[in-house]
């Protein structure tokens, strides 16, 4: 974590921070510019906020710029793009961004989009010492994917993503390098 004092399952302010940004990148990713993560953060950084609070606003606002350059030439497919945002290491905005489809999506699809939302959230949960709920997660994610290897196939191993969901203690693993 950047910063000790920044955690959004106990922390009110961390997690509107957390929750405003991550929903507006969906706007950036349309307008193809940071212009509303930008309104958000300045608006959160105008109050009197804490430094890690602060510094969680400036890296994201760095790494959601990283993505609106990495996607502007890319394909506009939602795993694609939410395998860029998991290579950045926004795991929460992996959720944010195929939620979208998960929403509008039936069957397999729709499974298959579950659990890279709940592969991702596998990260979220160990990075805030949450490993119980992480390793249950966990275990809804890899038999989808696993049934799905052809689907992640397209972009990436597939099982460096199913080796790092099975380990407790292993990284997040880089999945478009």
């Amino acid at each position: 974590m950047i910063n000790q004092g920044f955690d959004p399952f106990r922390d009110r302010l961390s997690r509107d921070i957390r929750n405003n940004l991550s929903v507006s990148l969906l706007t950036c990713l349309q307008q193809h510019q940071l212009t509303a993560a930008q309104t958000v953060a300045d608006r959160f950084l105008a109050g009197n906020i804490a430094p890690c609070h602060a510094a969680y606003i400036h890296d994201r606002l760095n790494r959601y710029a990283k993505f609106l350059d990495l996607v502007a030439g890319g394909p506009a497919e939602v795993v694609w793009q939410g395998l860029v945002l998991w290579d950045l290491g926004l795991f929460f905005e992996v959720h944010e961004i195929l939620e979208q489809a998960w929403l509008r999506s039936a069957g397999a699809e729709k499974s298959f989009l579950q659990a890279l939302i709940r592969a991702a959230g596998v990260y979220i949960k160990r990075e805030y010492g949450f490993d119980y709920a992480a390793a249950k997660m966990a275990a809804k994610a890899v038999p989808v994917l696993a049934t799905n290897r052809h689907r992640l196939a397209v972009y990436t191993d597939p099982e460096r993503l199913l080796a790092a969901l099975a380990s407790a203690t292993e990284k997040p693993p880089l999945l478009l390098k």
